[in-house]
């Protein structure tokens, strides 16, 4: 007997419509397995922070249900809240407040003593790099450093359930690496359900394995990410050739929609036009690939090409 796969999220049927009219969600479907590290795409304005203030609770919602690991938030609120950690995109704590406080005092939110939440407080802020700043008022750390104390604050009640908004955004290159490794080990190791939202796709691709795009408040794409983009007809790669072509020898190419960049081509592939029969004709005409590479993240193109088609 195949056992079911519990949800830590289901969203049925969410609306919201805010004073004068204006509706950011639109009949929201949603479900996220216990245990999922799950992308939540879209571009500005297309309803997801709306979403995100709806399951942390700073937003009430016009109609639809909403539950967290099978509690209703219209049945009990406070249970619901309690398996939920949110980290806003927003730095939202006291500039002057000490680091360890920002984080004792959210845990007062879900009615737990300073006392103890310390431990929680103390293993998360060592986890992340910030222990030895316990006792820095918030104002004196660096952009990563503040983004770092969001996510210690967002899991002090040890959450089941995580919502990062843009937890990256605006750190170093080094940094969000690390912090990606923070949170690959939270999700594998710790069972940490968790829901992100991020504008850098391959932060996206490269940590989590389902993803839903929303766009002017509805859902236009929701799966597994390598079967969503197994549904890419076209592709478009770079081919770093050994020397620069001329529009004359490409001539063949047409079907393939080359464009000349120095010593380099771009095209475009697919069904029809696969890269076995690019590389006979390149050979045909003389030239020789030495290296092939996307010429830009699949996820980007497969959020571009559905973002758009909601547009037209």
């Amino acid at each position: 007997m195949i056992e079911m796969m519990k949800k830590a999220l289901e969203v049925e049927q969410i609306r919201k419509t805010y004073v004068g009219g204006v509706e950011a969600l639109k009949g929201i479907d949603l479900s996220i397995e216990e245990g999922d590290f799950f992308a939540l795409l879209g571009p500005n304005g297309a309803g997801k922070t709306t979403l995100i203030n709806i399951l942390s609770g700073l937003v009430s919602k016009t109609s639809g249900k909403l539950s967290v690991h099978g509690i209703s938030i219209d049945d009990d609120a406070a249970q619901a809240k309690l398996r939920v950690g949110v980290v806003p995109q927003e730095f939202n704590f006291g500039i002057f407040e000490k680091v360890l406080d920002i984080v004792l005092d959210q845990a007062g939110y879900y009615g737990i003593s300073r006392r103890q939440a310390y431990p929680n407080a103390k293993k998360y802020l060592a986890q992340l790099g910030l222990w030895e700043k316990k006792d820095v008022q918030a104002r004196e750390l660096s952009g990563g450093m503040k983004r770092r104390l969001m996510i210690a604050r967002g899991l002090v009640h040890d959450p089941k359930f995580l919502i990062l908004d843009e937890p990256t955004a605006g750190v170093d290159i080094e940094l969000r690496r690390g912090m990606w490794d923070f949170l690959r080990e939270l999700n594998r190791d710790k069972g940490v359900t968790i829901l992100l939202t991020t504008h850098y796709l391959d932060e996206a691709e490269e940590l989590c394995r389902n993803m839903a795009i929303i766009n002017r408040g509805e859902i236009v794409a929701s799966g597994l990410i390598r079967d969503l983009l197994a549904t890419m007809e076209d592709e478009s790669v770079i081919l770093d050739l050994d020397h620069a072509p001329d529009e004359g020898a490409l001539s063949d190419l047409a079907a393939f929609h080359p464009r000349i960049i120095e010593t380099s081509l771009e095209v475009t592939i697919n069904k029809q036009h696969s890269i076995s029969r690019l590389i006979q004709l390149l050979s045909a005409a003389g030239l020789e690939a030495l290296s092939l590479r996307n010429a830009s993240n699949r996820l980007e193109a497969y959020f571009l090409r559905m973002t758009k088609k909601e547009d037209e």
